[in-house]
């Protein structure tokens, strides 16, 4: 069982599983409920939002990428900004595991906050051993 104390950081793959209602809604549901609740928000990188919008866009229409950072700010998630430093923590993620470099991003997020990574991307079995990982159903 998970820390109840620690923050949950989302990554783009649980917050499109909650937005295109796929395998892992009901637990993002349930964590953005419980975020709401305890007035402890979640966190979500700012480079992960971005992923999430261009995905929508792409997939969707730009009109539902508008929509979906219209609605950001109505729940409860703290969008993590990078320094330069972040982005060096990512870079070396990136360099050292095979994982895309928005996912690193996520990854050096969650160490930096000592958060844990909430996801269904395969791609972080990679570093398990660095971070702690809620992982969405499949």
């Amino acid at each position: 069982m998970k820390p109840v104390n620690k923050r949950r950081l989302l990554d783009s793959f649980a917050l499109l599983a909650w937005l295109n209602e796929e395998p892992g809604v009901d637990r993002v549901d349930g964590l953005l409920k419980a975020a709401r609740r305890s007035h402890r928000s979640l966190l979500m990188n700012a480079i992960n939002v971005g992923e999430v919008y261009y995905i929508r866009a792409k997939d969707g229409s730009p009109a539902l990428a508008e929509a979906f950072l219209d609605r950001l700010p109505m729940w409860p998630i703290d969008v993590v900004q990078n320094a330069f430093d972040d982005v060096l923590a990512a870079a070396r993620l990136k360099a050292r595991f095979p994982i895309s470099y928005a996912d690193a991003f996520a990854a050096a997020t969650a160490m930096r906050t000592d958060a844990i990574l909430v996801t269904g991307d395969p791609e972080f079995h990679a570093l398990e051993a660095l971070i702690e990982i809620d992982w969405l159903p499949s």
